[in-house]
């Protein structure tokens, strides 16, 4: 697959603040890939540096193979922070300023198109003040969207919806994606990007942490909970365990990976030879977020 986009050492500084250092990914076409991190961690400032609103201290970044030309961004849509259009407008008149301002021809069509691909053509004629979070947030990508860019960027796009707008959004992005476009997602919601992303970069002050295919972030050591009756002696037994590795504290058990050989019964001995007998031991389901905890904290 060609190479989309390719970041060269990207660095950010806020005054003392190390917002970005030394960033190195590679998004390929196709890809729906998922820059992830709790707040701070410089996803913003990775996509404001994409997109050319923050300049960097240091690195580049390359785009199509086309370097950092502002051309580019005519083969980017993208939707940062809040949706911002004009209230009193509908839906079809903040389109048509949109295409104004991108030049666009075949307008009427293309602004049908793309409301109708966020389902919003019925509310075509209804004013933006009216409408929901997660229909603004629709508007939003329909006019990422209204150009036919070959990618699309969205920063926190399910940030602050209710259960049925993140469904929307997500249904919406695979849909998108089903396209061929390629998406670059930046969020700090853990369940979001395990189900639409196929790539996913771990951020963490900062710097990447890990780069890889979904199914690769995923596959990482074997994920226990285990107690015994003394939580003090237990908790000391899991820190002075070298294969062993505390994750965090789970309903009432511990969660702590280990080495993917090892059986239930070998980990049972190990405690057991330190004077620790568990009281329950059980294989914990992997998912994006115990994974992330699990690569953050080592």
């Amino acid at each position: 697959m060609a190479d989309i986009l390719k970041t060269n050492s990207l660095s950010k500084s806020y005054k003392n603040v190390q917002a970005l250092q030394d960033l190195n990914i590679t998004v390929k076409k196709g890809q729906v890939y998922g820059l992830l991190g709790p707040n701070g961690s410089g996803k913003t400032t990775t996509l404001g540096i994409l997109l050319g609103v923050i300049k960097p201290d240091n690195g580049k970044f390359n785009w199509f193979g086309n370097n950092q030309r502002d051309e580019n961004r005519k083969n980017i849509g993208a939707l940062l922070e809040t949706p911002n259009f004009y209230p009193y407008l509908n839906a079809v008149d903040n389109l048509k300023i949109v295409a104004e301002i991108k030049s666009m021809d075949n307008v009427s069509d293309r602004i049908e198109t793309v409301l109708r691909r966020v389902d919003l053509w019925k509310r075509k004629s209804a004013k933006f003040k009216t409408f929901s979070l997660g229909m603004k947030q629709r508007l939003a990508i329909a006019s990422a969207l209204l150009a036919d860019p070959e990618v699309l960027v969205l920063d926190e796009p399910t940030n602050g919806l209710d259960p049925q707008g993140i469904a929307e959004i997500r249904s919406l992005i695979l849909d998108v994606a089903s396209t061929g476009k390629t998406i670059i997602i930046a969020s700090h919601i853990l369940d979001e990007i395990e189900k639409v992303c196929t790539h996913v970069a771990i951020l963490k002050s900062g710097k990447l942490i890990k780069e890889a295919t979904l199914e690769e972030i995923l596959i990482q050591d074997k994920l226990l909970c285990v107690n015994s009756d003394n939580r003090e002696e237990l908790l000391n037994a899991i820190e002075e365990i070298p294969e062993f590795k505390y994750i965090k504290d789970l309903s009432g058990e511990i969660l702590i990976s280990v080495g993917e050989e090892r059986t239930n019964a070998e980990v049972n001995k190990i405690f057991a030879e330190k004077g620790i007998y568990l009281s329950s031991l059980s294989l914990h389901r992997k998912n994006l977020e115990s994974t992330f905890l699990e690569i953050v904290s080592s």
